[in-house]
């Protein structure tokens, strides 16, 4: 997956998690027209077509946006076409109401970047998102990634449509993980993982230490404060999204990170399953 693109001679870096095909699609927090939240699992057993782009007051976005509301139309209720930007949902229901254009469900970012932040489309220069199209399958699956080189240029539709037209005759897939991806809430009394089951997932984790057999522990180095502040943030939001309570320890450009399941007394799945998402964060 790229983490750079380009708007005309300018470099812009993309920060976020990494995305790879055939991999359960992170969950998400976008909200609606209506200010309303939603996520993947509203979107259960369809096979989603989403795009992503800078804002609606440019003449590329405008174009993108009704290109895929008008092709939304030929396709069946099992598939649907989400736009996702960083304008305000105020004008992206102004924009929607100005064209009559319904076929596209249009949502917006700009509350907590978790889509950025989880599709790793997230312009740090900019705060705003990546022009880019994403075919998620009723597994919720990544089949498909484009990522526009050049900011001002529209996708490669032709393409889009191709690979969708390939997905349709096979719309669910099996994948399997060796951690799964998201952290399942734990209650008070959830037995700690044995030792021989925490080696084995430490195994899988690179540059995580064990501490005391109940904590594990990685310092990440920055040039400075602020890029160290910036990584901490993005962790601040992943960490709420997936019910995680990791400990921060942020001295100038270091940030030392340290994982463990309280309610366990030590250390749960859901601690390997942050340490592999924070290692996917290319910030």
């Amino acid at each position: 997956m790229k983490k750079q693109i380009l708007k005309g001679n300018q470099t812009l870096n993309l920060v976020g998690r990494i995305l790879e095909k055939n991999q359960f699609a992170p969950d998400f927090k976008v909200v609606d027209k209506d200010l309303t939240e939603a996520g993947l699992l509203d979107f259960k057993d369809k096979l989603k077509l989403i795009t992503t782009f800078p804002s609606l007051d440019t003449p590329v976005c405008d174009l993108q946006i009704k290109e895929f509301n008008k092709k939304a139309n030929e396709f069946s209720s099992d598939i649907v076409v989400i736009g996702i930007s960083k304008d305000l949902p105020f004008a992206q229901k102004r924009f929607c109401e100005s064209f009559s254009l319904s076929n596209i469900k249009l949502f917006s970012d700009y509350k907590y970047s978790s889509f950025g932040i989880n599709y790793g489309l997230l312009i740090k220069e900019l705060n705003l998102l990546a022009r880019s199209v994403i075919i998620i399958d009723k597994n919720d699956v990544v089949r498909y990634i484009q990522i526009v080189n050049e900011l001002s240029s529209p996708p490669n539709y032709n393409e889009v449509f191709d690979n969708l037209t390939e997905i349709i005759k096979s719309p669910v897939s099996e994948i399997k993980q060796n951690i799964p991806k998201k952290c399942i809430p734990c209650e008070i009394g959830t037995p700690a993982l044995p030792k021989s089951e925490v080696d084995r997932l430490l195994s899988l984790c690179p540059g995580w230490q064990l501490v005391d057999d109940k904590k594990i522990t990685k310092e990440y180095k920055f040039k400075d404060f602020k890029e160290a502040k910036y990584f901490l943030d993005i962790l601040a939001l992943i960490a709420e999204e997936q019910g995680h309570h990791p400990t921060f320890t942020l001295i100038y450009n270091k940030l030392k990170i340290t994982l463990t399941t309280h309610a366990s007394g030590g250390l749960t799945e859901n601690d390997f399953i942050m340490a592999q998402i924070i290692d996917e964060i290319v910030y």
